[in-house]
């Protein structure tokens, strides 16, 4: 029997704009694929995340249990060109702009079911927008920002890494520390300045033989900027030489800069040369990162194989 043409919808997330952020595909799975079919796909796009997304059945969650929850739910899996992963911010944020903005869902809250357990994503309003006279209500309404509940990474001490060797790697930039996330087993890397964040030319080649799955480079923004922190993220052995706007790593850098600021809200950027903004709030006594954005549409088609 002939499968069925999966819907798909490619987003750019952490985004106001086409064409900036990260891009990810979203397929509205109806039936199973098995995970030769699912891996072979995102190696098709060939974007840093393919994510598939299965409705879970209101008859699946028991009325009387403990988790039962109002919300609609999905089943939620990510795959990089060459493997699926545990934990991806930007592909969530996708999946979930795509549930609320094509009428997929009519709550304002949807929940995955991931790797990494129950995921929660939900609509805010953008207060920036939310009194102006110049828009209709409608145009209020397609206004917001998504924000994402996830897991706290506090990177944790690593030593088994000879700096000299990973500053080579980062074509000498000065380095301050070195540790390790735990979620996605990437290497933390603080330099001196955002201005050598931003000036980064990476050894690829190289990356793929240290520690860990990535490297994430990170420094105090510029007083000037507007943000509190600059990132970037490299990830050859996943099949992205630069990962633009990687949610993920920062639910390490989060908790990593709230203890070196004494801060527990920030704005970020990702410095590729995509760009990607990010607004965080770290809750301390839940271990959670609160990780909002934006995403932006771009286009939609059918797998028909």
């Amino acid at each position: 029997m002939a499968k069925k043409p999966v819907k798909y919808w490619l987003v750019d997330a952490f985004t106001e704009s086409p064409f900036k952020g990260n891009p990810a595909a979203v397929c509205l799975l109806d039936e199973e694929r098995d995970e030769k079919w699912l891996q072979a796909v995102a190696c098709e796009f060939n974007i840093s995340e393919t994510c598939y997304l299965t409705r879970i059945a209101e008859s699946e969650s028991p009325a009387n249990s403990t988790n039962a929850s109002s919300n609609p739910r999905f089943h939620l899996r990510w795959f990089t060109p060459v493997f699926e992963v545990k934990l991806c911010g930007h592909a969530t944020l996708a999946a979930a702009h795509t549930l609320f903005s094509s009428g997929l869902v009519a709550s304002n809250i949807v929940e995955f079911v991931t790797l990494s357990g129950v995921l929660t994503a939900k609509k805010i309003p953008d207060i920036s927008i939310a009194c102006a006279p110049d828009l209709e209500n409608g145009e209020n309404q397609d206004r917001y920002y998504i924000e994402l509940d996830f897991p706290a990474d506090p990177p944790t001490e690593f030593h088994s890494v000879d700096a000299s060797l990973i500053s080579a790697v980062l074509e000498g930039a000065p380095i301050v520390e070195i540790k390790r996330t735990t979620i996605g087993d990437d290497l933390l890397v603080e330099v001196t300045s955002g201005k050598s964040v931003i000036e980064l030319k990476p050894q690829f080649d190289a990356i793929v033989k240290c520690p860990g799955r990535g490297i994430i480079v990170t420094a105090v923004a510029p007083s000037d900027s507007g943000f509190d922190f600059y990132s970037r993220f490299f990830c050859p052995k996943a099949g992205i030489n630069e990962d633009p706007v990687c949610g993920s790593a920062h639910c390490a850098l989060a908790s990593y800069w709230s203890k070196k600021l004494g801060k527990l809200d920030f704005n970020a950027y990702q410095a590729s040369s995509r760009g990607g903004v990010l607004n965080i709030h770290v809750d301390e006594q839940s271990q959670r990162v609160l990780l909002r954005g934006k995403a932006v549409k771009v286009m939609e088609g059918c797998i028909t194989v």
